[in-house]
């Protein structure tokens, strides 16, 4: 067995890992990004719902947590994907159905969200019934079954998209009264590259995180290499860069990551 194999984890052990240090990667030290956390922080605080808008791989969840952080509610961050919710079931699933023939019932995300943080990744994905549907639950504070029995519900909406509302609404995409009850207290994350100071911080966490999971020696990037990781352009932000750290410490050979360890 080489070396190398000896330091790799089963596939399912890789993703629980990548996941927890996926988790805990969030860094505002570029100015643009402490002025994008000043403005969560403050929005926090609030009962407003929050929409946030970026690229993929820009970290929209990592900041809809830090929000639900901030707030200190008592209920559970409970994250939705839309374009996973399967069209003949997303009314029961997001909403809850009654016990009925043939039905187990369930509470529905937005129940198990009472009290908390419910989190709706790719909000134009939503079915344009359901987000008028979405709306009246929101501005009414209750959620109407897919029976059609209404239920009081405490629920903090954070949404986000990767596509411009505005045209989807144009385009007759995303219902226009929705958007315009979130977009009062919308927060746009910037493409990594637009937030330089931010690179190197998040390359060095995703390296530590990664040389510890996989028992790598690696412990910093050579000069070389931290020019290369700044000078890149990063069109897959964040996601991106944690793939491109993590291949980089399985083949880097000693205590130090090589330009051509980064692959880019």
């Amino acid at each position: 067995m080489s070396p190398l194999t000896g330091t790799l984890l089963t596939f399912a052990e890789q993703e629980r890992s990548a996941l927890s240090i996926r988790a805990k990667a969030l860094v505002f030290i570029d100015p643009l990004s402490r002025e994008l956390e000043a403005r969560a922080r403050r929005l926090a605080t609030s009962a407003l719902p929050v929409l946030i808008q970026g690229q993929g791989g820009t970290g929209k969840e990592l900041l809809a947590r830090h929000i639900h952080r901030e707030s200190q509610r008592s209920g559970l961050f409970v994250p939705v994907s839309c374009a996973a919710l399967s069209p003949r079931w997303a009314d029961g699933e997001l909403f809850g159905q009654a016990r009925g023939a043939g039905s187990a019932g369930r509470t529905g995300w937005f129940g198990s969200a009472n009290g908390g943080t419910l989190y709706l990744d790719e909000i134009a994905d939503l079915p344009l019934p359901l987000q008028e549907k979405l709306l009246r639950c929101l501005q009414r504070g209750e959620v109407e079954r897919a029976d059609g029995v209404a239920q009081p519900v405490d629920v903090r909406l954070v949404a986000a998209s990767s596509v411009d509302l505005a045209r989807a609404v144009r385009a007759g995409r995303f219902d226009a009264h929705l958007h315009e009850y979130l977009r009062d207290s919308e927060l746009v994350i910037p493409p990594l590259a637009a937030r330089p100071g931010d690179i190197l911080p998040l390359a060095e966490y995703f390296l530590g995180s990664y040389a510890s999971r996989l028992g790598s020696a690696a412990r910093q990037f050579s000069e070389a290499a931290q020019a290369r990781l700044e000078g890149y352009g990063w069109p897959g932000n964040i996601r991106e860069l944690e793939n491109v750290v993590h291949f980089a410490v399985l083949v880097a050979a000693g205590d130090q990551v090589e330009e051509d360890d980064l692959g880019i």
